[in-house]
């Protein structure tokens, strides 16, 4: 499994082959720092641990600050791990960008969905409430929540009113419709958890995704150092004719 980190642009919609238009959602995905590389030998588990978008050095604390500065990077708003089943090729400090994926596959996007605030019954779970006649005195609250004999307590995991929203949501299984690696932009069909501007993690998805390998740009090929010039050899010198002279 492959993944990468972004932020979510926004929606909007593209018009597919046969004319119709289809809803898709923008991303903003990398370039991705690679920060450390988790080994099963050293960490018990195979893991690449990736940072994505700057911030200033004072919104970081100094021992995150000297982290960084082991890839050779600036402080990151977002650190996270993905979990994968191979690192080979993947070195502290490389970039991974948005070429990772493919148009036509499939993703899984995670992310935080929008809060709320606290919130009834019938908009946090769609309870239906009482009848709206006359003389009902049974509106849009929750009733009855335990029994008073036995158990006589309420039961883990009541529906009851509270907080909404807010929480981490995966959406699985979207598709890839255009990937613009000019721009570093991910197009997917349909919606994503979260407001604009939110970070999100993008994985090849678990049930319709094809393993494959990460794309890691090749290495320069170091360059032999130049050999050394050879002396040139001292040029014998001809001892000079004498030139003839001009009769008068």
């Amino acid at each position: 499994m492959i993944g990468l980190l972004g932020r979510k642009v926004g929606m909007t919609q593209l018009f597919n082959e046969e004319g119709f238009p289809v809803p898709v959602t923008v991303l903003q995905v990398g370039p991705c720092v690679i920060t450390q590389v988790r080994t099963k030998e050293k960490d018990g588990y195979t893991a690449v641990q990736l940072g994505f978008s700057d911030k200033k050095e004072k919104q970081s604390t100094k021992a995150l600050i000297g982290h960084y500065k082991k890839a050779q990077s600036g402080p990151k708003r977002f650190l996270r791990e993905i979990r994968t089943e191979s690192t080979e090729g993947l070195e502290v400090g490389q970039e991974l960008k948005v070429d990772q994926f493919e148009a036509g596959e499939f993703v899984d996007v995670e992310g935080i969905s929008i809060g709320k605030g606290f919130q009834g019954v019938v908009k946090r779970h769609h309870f239906a409430g009482g009848p709206k006649t006359h003389g009902s005195m049974f509106g849009r609250v929750a009733g009855s929540i335990g029994a008073s004999s036995f158990p006589s307590r309420v039961v883990k995991g009541m529906k009851m009113p509270g907080q909404m929203g807010n929480q981490r949501v995966t959406v699985q299984s979207l598709k890839v419709v255009k990937v613009d690696p000019e721009n570093h932009l991910l197009v997917v069909k349909g919606p994503i958890p979260g407001a604009e501007t939110g970070c999100v993690i993008i994985r090849t998805s678990l049930k319709r995704g094809k393993a494959k390998p990460w794309k890691v740009e090749a290495k320069e090929a170091e360059k032999a150092p130049p050999s050394p010039k050879e002396p040139l050899e001292p040029q014998s010198q001809k001892p000079q004719e004498p030139q003839p002279q001009a009769t008068a």
